[in-house]
This record gives C-alpha cells, sequence and structure tokens, in this order.
C-alpha cells in the first residue's frame, strides 16, 4: 500500500468480513482482529475485492490463562 487512499479502501474491506473486530492498516501492511470465524480466504477476498493482494498472512495468538 502506497497511499493513503489505498490503506482506506483496504481498511473498509476487512471491516465488510463478518467477524472481524478491528483492522489496523497501514502502509506495511494490516493487523486484524477476529473472533475466530474469519478464513484466511474470507481476508483474501476482501482485499482482492478492493483491488489489491495479499502477500502474506501471518497468524498470531494470545492466549489468557485461565486462573
Amino acid at each position: 500500500m502506497s497511499s493513503v487512499h489505498a490503506a482506506r479502501a483496504i481498511f473498509t474491506a476487512l471491516a465488510g468480513v463478518d467477524g472481524v473486530t478491528q483492522a489496523d492498516v497501514g502502509r506495511g501492511g494490516a493487523v486484524v482482529e477476529h473472533d475466530g470465524r474469519v478464513t484466511e480466504a474470507a481476508l483474501r477476498d476482501a482485499v482482492a475485492l478492493a483491488g489489491f493482494e495479499v502477500i502474506a498472512i501471518t497468524e498470531e495468538r494470545r492466549v489468557l490463562p485461565l486462573l
């Protein structure tokens, strides 16, 4: 993404995916938080609909300990 317009288009596309709770989109990529229902294919399809391509997806999980 090389422009504010591109970041905004991708943010709008990701926000429309069922299950996405937050999307932080910048020039270097995007960080998406979701409720567990979102698939990699759904994210790729949303970004493609905005006219862009996903190069790579890295999954990070946060686990909270139960006390």
